[in-house]
Protein backbone atom coordinates (compact mmCIF):
# COMPACT_ATOMS: atom_id res chain seq x y z
CA UNK A 1 0.00 0.00 0.00
CA UNK A 2 2.99 2.24 1.21
CA UNK A 3 4.63 1.75 -2.62
CA UNK A 4 1.34 3.35 -4.10
CA UNK A 5 1.34 6.60 -1.88
CA UNK A 6 3.89 8.76 -4.06
CA UNK A 7 1.57 7.83 -7.22
CA UNK A 8 -1.70 8.65 -5.29
CA UNK A 9 0.06 11.74 -4.30
CA UNK A 10 1.11 12.92 -7.52
CA UNK A 11 -2.21 11.92 -8.65
CA UNK A 12 -4.00 14.50 -6.26
CA UNK A 13 -1.63 17.20 -6.94
CA UNK A 14 -2.62 16.81 -10.66
CA UNK A 15 -6.32 16.89 -10.26
CA UNK A 16 -5.64 19.68 -7.86
CA UNK A 17 -3.48 22.01 -10.84
CA UNK A 18 -6.15 21.23 -12.92
CA UNK A 19 -8.80 22.87 -10.79
CA UNK A 20 -7.05 26.24 -9.52
CA UNK A 21 -6.19 26.29 -13.05
CA UNK A 22 -9.86 26.17 -14.35
CA UNK A 23 -10.43 28.54 -11.62
CA UNK A 24 -7.94 30.98 -12.22
CA UNK A 25 -9.32 30.63 -15.96
CA UNK A 26 -12.82 31.68 -15.50
CA UNK A 27 -12.39 34.15 -12.06
CA UNK A 28 -10.69 37.01 -11.90
CA UNK A 29 -10.24 39.38 -8.69
CA UNK A 30 -11.44 42.65 -9.19
CA UNK A 31 -11.68 45.33 -6.68
CA UNK A 32 -11.86 42.84 -3.68
CA UNK A 33 -14.20 40.48 -5.51
CA UNK A 34 -13.82 37.27 -7.31
CA UNK A 35 -15.57 38.03 -11.12
CA UNK A 36 -16.56 35.03 -13.07
CA UNK A 37 -14.71 35.64 -16.61
CA UNK A 38 -17.47 33.48 -18.52
CA UNK A 39 -20.52 35.38 -16.95
CA UNK A 40 -21.30 38.01 -20.74
CA UNK A 41 -20.24 34.37 -22.88
CA UNK A 42 -23.41 32.37 -20.75
CA UNK A 43 -26.00 35.22 -20.72
CA UNK A 44 -28.40 35.28 -22.95
CA UNK A 45 -27.73 38.20 -24.92
CA UNK A 46 -23.97 37.13 -26.40
CA UNK A 47 -25.71 33.70 -27.25
CA UNK A 48 -28.58 35.78 -29.07
CA UNK A 49 -25.89 38.14 -30.59
CA UNK A 50 -24.28 35.50 -32.01
CA UNK A 51 -27.30 33.83 -33.55
CA UNK A 52 -28.45 37.52 -34.97
CA UNK A 53 -24.88 37.94 -36.11
CA UNK A 54 -24.74 34.11 -38.01
CA UNK A 55 -28.03 35.46 -40.03
CA UNK A 56 -26.27 38.49 -41.20
CA UNK A 57 -29.16 40.76 -38.88
CA UNK A 58 -25.79 43.51 -37.81
CA UNK A 59 -27.78 45.71 -35.82
CA UNK A 60 -29.88 43.38 -33.65
CA UNK A 61 -26.47 41.85 -33.53
CA UNK A 62 -24.87 44.86 -31.75
CA UNK A 63 -27.84 45.29 -29.48
CA UNK A 64 -27.77 41.97 -28.04
CA UNK A 65 -23.90 42.06 -27.84
CA UNK A 66 -23.46 45.50 -26.01
CA UNK A 67 -25.93 44.20 -23.69
CA UNK A 68 -23.75 41.24 -23.35
CA UNK A 69 -20.56 43.41 -22.87
CA UNK A 70 -22.26 45.88 -20.32
CA UNK A 71 -22.75 42.91 -17.74
CA UNK A 72 -18.95 42.29 -17.54
CA UNK A 73 -16.63 45.47 -19.42
CA UNK A 74 -13.50 43.30 -18.94
CA UNK A 75 -14.92 40.85 -21.32
CA UNK A 76 -12.42 41.57 -24.20
CA UNK A 77 -13.65 39.17 -27.05
CA UNK A 78 -17.16 40.56 -26.85
CA UNK A 79 -16.23 44.20 -26.78
CA UNK A 80 -13.82 42.93 -29.86
CA UNK A 81 -16.49 41.59 -31.42
CA UNK A 82 -18.45 44.75 -31.17
CA UNK A 83 -16.40 46.69 -32.53
CA UNK A 84 -15.86 44.56 -35.40
CA UNK A 85 -19.68 44.92 -36.44
CA UNK A 86 -19.63 48.76 -35.76
CA UNK A 87 -16.84 48.44 -38.53
CA UNK A 88 -19.22 46.20 -41.01
CA UNK A 89 -21.54 48.51 -40.32
CA UNK A 90 -19.81 51.46 -41.85
CA UNK A 91 -19.67 53.44 -38.15
CA UNK A 92 -15.56 53.26 -38.41
CA UNK A 93 -15.22 56.19 -35.58
CA UNK A 94 -16.98 53.74 -32.71
CA UNK A 95 -14.98 50.69 -33.96
CA UNK A 96 -12.07 52.42 -33.50
CA UNK A 97 -13.16 53.80 -30.62
CA UNK A 98 -13.47 50.79 -29.03
CA UNK A 99 -10.57 49.13 -30.07
CA UNK A 100 -8.55 51.58 -29.05
CA UNK A 101 -9.90 51.75 -25.40
CA UNK A 102 -9.28 47.92 -25.56
CA UNK A 103 -5.41 48.73 -25.99
CA UNK A 104 -5.86 50.91 -22.86
CA UNK A 105 -5.95 48.02 -20.56
CA UNK A 106 -3.33 46.56 -18.39
CA UNK A 107 -1.70 42.94 -18.67
CA UNK A 108 -3.01 42.14 -22.15
CA UNK A 109 -1.25 39.30 -23.28
CA UNK A 110 1.18 39.22 -26.40
CA UNK A 111 -1.62 37.19 -28.26
CA UNK A 112 -4.26 39.61 -27.35
CA UNK A 113 -2.65 42.81 -27.75
CA UNK A 114 -1.76 41.23 -31.72
CA UNK A 115 -5.22 40.69 -32.35
CA UNK A 116 -6.98 43.66 -30.85
CA UNK A 117 -4.15 45.64 -33.00
CA UNK A 118 -5.31 44.09 -36.01
CA UNK A 119 -9.28 45.01 -35.38
CA UNK A 120 -8.00 48.35 -35.34
CA UNK A 121 -5.55 48.17 -38.57
CA UNK A 122 -8.93 47.12 -40.09
CA UNK A 123 -10.69 50.19 -39.12
CA UNK A 124 -8.07 52.53 -40.05
CA UNK A 125 -7.84 50.43 -44.03
CA UNK A 126 -11.68 50.89 -44.13
CA UNK A 127 -11.98 54.61 -43.03
CA UNK A 128 -9.11 54.98 -45.35
CA UNK A 129 -6.42 55.68 -42.76
CA UNK A 130 -3.81 54.21 -44.99
CA UNK A 131 -0.57 55.23 -42.74
CA UNK A 132 -2.10 54.05 -39.63
CA UNK A 133 -3.50 51.03 -41.11
CA UNK A 134 -0.11 50.29 -42.40
CA UNK A 135 1.48 51.31 -38.63
CA UNK A 136 -0.75 48.97 -37.27
CA UNK A 137 -0.80 46.14 -39.06
CA UNK A 138 3.39 46.44 -39.03
CA UNK A 139 3.02 46.17 -34.76
CA UNK A 140 0.83 43.48 -35.08
CA UNK A 141 3.76 41.53 -37.23
CA UNK A 142 6.43 42.79 -34.55
CA UNK A 143 3.96 41.10 -31.95
CA UNK A 144 3.57 37.90 -34.37
CA UNK A 145 5.49 37.65 -37.49
CA UNK A 146 3.80 34.54 -38.22
CA UNK A 147 0.10 36.36 -38.31
CA UNK A 148 -1.06 35.91 -42.11
CA UNK A 149 -3.97 38.28 -41.59
CA UNK A 150 -1.53 41.25 -40.80
CA UNK A 151 0.12 39.79 -44.23
CA UNK A 152 -2.50 39.93 -46.29
CA UNK A 153 -4.49 43.22 -45.44
CA UNK A 154 -1.00 44.92 -45.49
CA UNK A 155 -0.54 43.04 -49.12
CA UNK A 156 -3.65 45.01 -50.24
CA UNK A 157 -2.72 48.11 -48.59
CA UNK A 158 0.49 48.45 -50.88
CA UNK A 159 -1.90 46.74 -54.16
CA UNK A 160 -4.24 49.56 -53.32
CA UNK A 161 -1.30 52.33 -53.34
CA UNK A 162 0.21 50.93 -56.64
CA UNK A 163 3.31 50.29 -54.32
CA UNK A 164 4.05 46.58 -56.31
CA UNK A 165 7.65 45.94 -54.37
CA UNK A 166 6.42 46.14 -51.19
CA UNK A 167 3.24 43.73 -52.17
CA UNK A 168 5.97 41.48 -53.54
CA UNK A 169 7.81 41.53 -50.31
CA UNK A 170 4.99 40.73 -48.56
CA UNK A 171 3.45 38.09 -50.42
CA UNK A 172 6.91 36.47 -50.31
CA UNK A 173 6.50 36.50 -46.39
CA UNK A 174 2.76 34.91 -47.22
CA UNK A 175 3.86 32.27 -49.26
CA UNK A 176 6.90 31.30 -46.75
CA UNK A 177 4.02 30.46 -44.36
CA UNK A 178 1.49 28.58 -46.53
CA UNK A 179 0.46 25.55 -46.73
CA UNK A 180 2.16 23.08 -49.45
CA UNK A 181 -1.10 23.16 -51.14
CA UNK A 182 -1.80 26.79 -51.28
CA UNK A 183 1.46 27.35 -53.05
CA UNK A 184 0.65 27.77 -56.25
CA UNK A 185 -1.66 30.36 -55.77
CA UNK A 186 0.79 32.56 -54.11
CA UNK A 187 3.01 32.31 -56.83
CA UNK A 188 0.49 33.57 -59.08
CA UNK A 189 0.01 36.32 -57.03
CA UNK A 190 3.65 36.47 -56.97
CA UNK A 191 3.68 36.40 -60.97
CA UNK A 192 0.95 39.46 -61.58
CA UNK A 193 2.93 41.76 -59.10
CA UNK A 194 5.90 40.82 -60.70
CA UNK A 195 4.08 41.62 -63.74
CA UNK A 196 2.57 44.76 -62.38
CA UNK A 197 6.67 45.78 -61.59
CA UNK A 198 7.22 45.34 -64.99
CA UNK A 199 4.63 47.44 -66.22
CA UNK A 200 6.20 50.72 -64.59
CA UNK A 201 9.38 49.65 -66.07
CA UNK A 202 7.98 49.85 -69.23
CA UNK A 203 6.31 52.87 -68.70
CA UNK A 204 9.88 54.44 -67.63
CA UNK A 205 11.42 52.61 -71.19
CA UNK A 206 13.66 50.63 -69.04
CA UNK A 207 13.04 47.74 -71.24
CA UNK A 208 15.62 45.33 -70.16
CA UNK A 209 14.35 45.85 -66.55
CA UNK A 210 10.64 45.14 -67.78
CA UNK A 211 11.73 42.25 -69.42
CA UNK A 212 13.23 40.75 -65.71
CA UNK A 213 10.38 40.93 -64.45
CA UNK A 214 7.68 39.92 -67.39
CA UNK A 215 10.03 36.47 -67.56
CA UNK A 216 10.50 36.25 -63.79
CA UNK A 217 6.51 36.21 -63.70
CA UNK A 218 6.18 33.43 -66.13
CA UNK A 219 9.18 31.81 -64.67
CA UNK A 220 6.79 31.61 -61.13
CA UNK A 221 3.48 30.94 -63.03
CA UNK A 222 3.67 30.03 -66.76
CA UNK A 223 -0.03 30.88 -67.27
CA UNK A 224 0.78 34.77 -65.88
CA UNK A 225 -1.13 35.68 -68.91
CA UNK A 226 -0.95 39.37 -68.92
CA UNK A 227 3.14 39.01 -68.65
CA UNK A 228 2.89 37.32 -72.15
CA UNK A 229 1.02 40.12 -73.75
CA UNK A 230 3.31 43.18 -71.56
CA UNK A 231 6.72 40.74 -72.72
CA UNK A 232 5.96 40.78 -76.27
CA UNK A 233 4.59 44.71 -76.82
CA UNK A 234 8.50 45.13 -75.27
CA UNK A 235 9.86 43.21 -77.55
CA UNK A 236 8.21 45.06 -80.46
CA UNK A 237 9.48 48.06 -78.65
CA UNK A 238 12.88 47.05 -78.96
CA UNK A 239 12.39 46.28 -82.91
CA UNK A 240 11.85 42.50 -81.62
CA UNK A 241 8.86 42.17 -83.17
CA UNK A 242 9.67 38.50 -84.51
CA UNK A 243 10.22 37.82 -80.98
CA UNK A 244 6.88 39.26 -80.32
CA UNK A 245 5.14 37.04 -82.10
CA UNK A 246 6.35 33.38 -80.75
CA UNK A 247 5.92 34.98 -77.24
CA UNK A 248 2.26 35.69 -78.00
CA UNK A 249 2.09 32.51 -80.11
CA UNK A 250 3.05 30.64 -76.99
CA UNK A 251 0.51 32.57 -75.34
CA UNK A 252 -2.14 30.72 -77.50
CA UNK A 253 -0.81 27.33 -77.24
CA UNK A 254 -0.67 27.25 -73.40
CA UNK A 255 -3.99 29.23 -73.24
CA UNK A 256 -5.86 29.02 -76.01
CA UNK A 257 -9.13 30.04 -73.97
CA UNK A 258 -7.23 33.81 -73.91
CA UNK A 259 -6.02 33.27 -77.14
CA UNK A 260 -8.13 36.50 -78.07
CA UNK A 261 -6.08 38.78 -76.27
CA UNK A 262 -3.81 38.85 -78.68
CA UNK A 263 -5.70 38.39 -82.32
CA UNK A 264 -5.14 42.01 -82.83
CA UNK A 265 -1.58 42.45 -82.00
CA UNK A 266 -1.27 38.99 -84.36
CA UNK A 267 -3.24 40.27 -86.88
CA UNK A 268 -1.39 43.46 -87.57
CA UNK A 269 1.96 40.99 -87.68
CA UNK A 270 0.42 39.00 -90.34
CA UNK A 271 -0.98 42.33 -92.28
CA UNK A 272 2.42 44.10 -91.78
CA UNK A 273 4.78 41.34 -92.82
CA UNK A 274 2.56 40.73 -96.24
CA UNK A 275 1.29 36.76 -94.60
CA UNK A 276 -2.15 37.80 -93.84
CA UNK A 277 -3.26 33.70 -94.45
CA UNK A 278 -0.90 33.19 -91.21
CA UNK A 279 -3.39 34.87 -88.74
CA UNK A 280 -6.28 33.19 -90.50
CA UNK A 281 -4.71 30.04 -90.37
CA UNK A 282 -4.61 30.25 -86.56
CA UNK A 283 -8.52 31.08 -86.35
CA UNK A 284 -9.18 28.21 -88.15
CA UNK A 285 -7.14 26.08 -85.92
CA UNK A 286 -8.82 27.57 -83.12
CA UNK A 287 -12.40 27.36 -84.52
CA UNK A 288 -11.48 23.66 -85.28
CA UNK A 289 -10.41 22.85 -81.95
CA UNK A 290 -12.62 24.14 -80.40
CA UNK A 291 -16.19 24.84 -82.10
CA UNK A 292 -17.83 26.84 -79.40
CA UNK A 293 -14.97 29.53 -79.61
CA UNK A 294 -16.87 32.51 -80.86
CA UNK A 295 -14.16 34.83 -80.48
CA UNK A 296 -12.19 33.15 -83.12
CA UNK A 297 -14.67 33.48 -85.61
CA UNK A 298 -15.35 37.20 -84.85
CA UNK A 299 -11.72 37.88 -85.21
CA UNK A 300 -11.75 35.72 -88.87
CA UNK A 301 -14.71 37.89 -89.57
CA UNK A 302 -13.42 40.99 -88.95
CA UNK A 303 -10.26 40.21 -90.71
CA UNK A 304 -12.18 39.15 -94.06
CA UNK A 305 -14.43 42.14 -93.85
CA UNK A 306 -11.37 43.92 -93.83
CA UNK A 307 -10.09 41.80 -96.96
CA UNK A 308 -13.02 42.69 -99.13
CA UNK A 309 -14.99 39.32 -98.34
CA UNK A 310 -18.01 40.15 -96.50
CA UNK A 311 -20.25 37.75 -97.42
CA UNK A 312 -17.68 34.82 -96.08
CA UNK A 313 -17.36 36.90 -92.30
CA UNK A 314 -21.10 36.94 -92.27
CA UNK A 315 -20.99 33.12 -92.67
CA UNK A 316 -18.89 33.47 -89.48
CA UNK A 317 -20.89 35.86 -87.61
CA UNK A 318 -23.73 34.03 -87.41
CA UNK A 319 -22.11 30.97 -86.34
CA UNK A 320 -20.30 32.94 -83.62
CA UNK A 321 -24.15 34.13 -82.53
CA UNK A 322 -25.33 31.07 -82.21
CA UNK A 323 -22.47 30.14 -79.70
CA UNK A 324 -23.17 33.68 -77.62
CA UNK A 325 -26.09 35.38 -78.61
CA UNK A 326 -25.87 38.36 -75.90
CA UNK A 327 -22.38 39.53 -76.81
CA UNK A 328 -22.79 42.96 -78.38
CA UNK A 329 -20.05 42.75 -80.10
CA UNK A 330 -20.52 40.08 -82.79
CA UNK A 331 -24.60 41.84 -83.31
CA UNK A 332 -22.41 44.60 -84.33
CA UNK A 333 -20.03 43.02 -86.39
CA UNK A 334 -23.10 42.24 -88.15
CA UNK A 335 -24.66 45.27 -88.48
CA UNK A 336 -21.64 46.41 -90.39
CA UNK A 337 -21.61 43.70 -92.57
CA UNK A 338 -25.31 43.56 -93.69
CA UNK A 339 -24.34 47.01 -94.14
CA UNK A 340 -21.75 46.36 -96.63
CA UNK A 341 -23.93 43.69 -98.65
CA UNK A 342 -27.26 46.25 -98.81
CA UNK A 343 -28.83 44.46 -96.42
CA UNK A 344 -30.28 41.58 -98.51
CA UNK A 345 -33.66 40.09 -97.72
CA UNK A 346 -32.76 36.51 -96.74
CA UNK A 347 -29.65 37.32 -94.31
CA UNK A 348 -31.52 39.82 -92.56
CA UNK A 349 -34.28 37.60 -92.21
CA UNK A 350 -31.87 34.89 -91.12
CA UNK A 351 -30.16 37.56 -88.36
CA UNK A 352 -33.88 38.01 -86.73
CA UNK A 353 -34.21 34.65 -86.56
CA UNK A 354 -31.27 33.73 -84.77
CA UNK A 355 -31.72 36.95 -82.06
CA UNK A 356 -34.96 36.73 -81.22
CA UNK A 357 -34.79 35.48 -77.88
CA UNK A 358 -31.49 37.49 -77.59
CA UNK A 359 -30.58 40.32 -75.11
CA UNK A 360 -27.35 42.32 -75.17
CA UNK A 361 -24.88 41.57 -72.74
CA UNK A 362 -22.98 44.71 -72.15
CA UNK A 363 -21.15 43.31 -69.00
CA UNK A 364 -20.16 39.53 -69.50
CA UNK A 365 -16.77 39.68 -66.70
CA UNK A 366 -17.75 38.45 -63.27
CA UNK A 367 -15.12 38.22 -60.38
CA UNK A 368 -16.13 34.92 -58.88
CA UNK A 369 -15.22 36.19 -55.77
CA UNK A 370 -17.37 39.24 -55.05
CA UNK A 371 -19.62 38.69 -57.96
CA UNK A 372 -18.50 42.69 -59.49
CA UNK A 373 -19.26 42.77 -63.10
CA UNK A 374 -16.52 44.34 -65.93
CA UNK A 375 -17.26 45.01 -69.46
CA UNK A 376 -13.66 43.70 -70.13
CA UNK A 377 -11.61 41.58 -68.38
CA UNK A 378 -9.37 42.28 -65.75
CA UNK A 379 -6.41 41.15 -64.19
CA UNK A 380 -7.18 42.25 -60.80
CA UNK A 381 -10.78 42.72 -59.28
CA UNK A 382 -11.41 46.76 -58.03
CA UNK A 383 -13.74 45.40 -55.68
CA UNK A 384 -12.43 42.63 -53.65
CA UNK A 385 -8.43 42.92 -55.00
CA UNK A 386 -8.12 39.60 -55.58
CA UNK A 387 -6.16 38.22 -58.60
CA UNK A 388 -7.33 36.16 -61.77
CA UNK A 389 -10.98 36.21 -60.44
CA UNK A 390 -13.08 37.52 -64.05
CA UNK A 391 -14.68 34.47 -66.11
CA UNK A 392 -17.24 35.09 -68.35
CA UNK A 393 -20.82 34.65 -67.69
CA UNK A 394 -23.27 33.80 -70.32
CA UNK A 395 -26.82 34.94 -69.49
CA UNK A 396 -27.78 31.14 -71.25
CA UNK A 397 -26.32 28.08 -72.43
CA UNK A 398 -24.51 28.19 -76.05
CA UNK A 399 -26.54 25.64 -78.46
CA UNK A 400 -25.36 22.32 -79.37
CA UNK A 401 -22.38 23.25 -81.71
CA UNK A 402 -23.39 20.30 -84.33
CA UNK A 403 -26.62 22.92 -85.27
CA UNK A 404 -23.48 25.53 -86.52
CA UNK A 405 -23.09 25.84 -90.64
CA UNK A 406 -20.26 27.32 -91.04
Amino acid sequence: MNSYAPLLAALIALLAGLAIGKAWERYKLRGGTWIDRRRARQSPHYILGLNFLVSNQIDLAIEELSHAASLDAEALEVHMILGNLYREKGQVGKAITVHQSLLQRARLSRVEHAYVLLCLGLDYKRGGFVDRAVEAFNEVLRLDPKNEYALVNLQKLHEEQHQWIEAYDTRQRLTKLAAIESQPQSQAILAFLENEIGLEAMRRKDYPEAVRHFQAALDLDARAIPAYLNLGDVRVAEGKEKDAVTIWETLVEIAPDRAYLTFDRLEAHAVRSGSPDRFTKLCERLIEENPQDWRARLALARHLISDGSPQGALDLLFAALVQNPHALSIHQAIWRTLGQLRHPQTLVDRYGDLTEHAVFYLDPHVCMRCRYRSTELLWQCPHCHDWNTFVEERIAPAQDSTEVEV
